[in-house]
């Protein structure tokens, strides 16, 4: 399967009263990306991700921050792409939005 990395502002959601919410290491791997497809046919996916902060910092809820996400799935490119919505789903749940897909000096991640 190949990786696939986009930068995305998200933003875990604050807990509901008389629920505990936590924050996640950078470079959690406990949550996960889950996404509309892009055209046809209609569809949805749930993506085992990377979520890296820059700063190294863990992403706390109610915090809205630019992260990295990294997939390993051939079908990522049919969900994310630039402007696409997503939410994030593990014990918190979130939202975001990709701004767009990382490349390297030798092709896609």
């Amino acid at each position: 399967m190949k990786r696939f990395r986009y930068r995305a502002l998200v933003e875990l959601d604050r807990p509901r009263q008389g629920r505990l919410g936590r924050p996640y290491p950078s470079g959690t791997r406990a949550l996960m990306v889950h996404a509309q497809r892009i055209g046809q046919p209609p569809g949805h996916k749930y993506f085992p991700a990377t979520i890296v902060q820059d700063d190294e910092q863990p992403l706390e809820p109610g915090q809205r921050t630019v992260v990295t996400i990294t997939v390993a799935d051939d079908d990522a490119p049919s969900y994310l792409a630039p402007g696409q919505p997503f939410t994030i789903w593990g014990d918190n749940t979130g939202h975001g939005i990709i701004s767009r897909r990382v490349f390297t000096d030798s092709g896609p991640c």
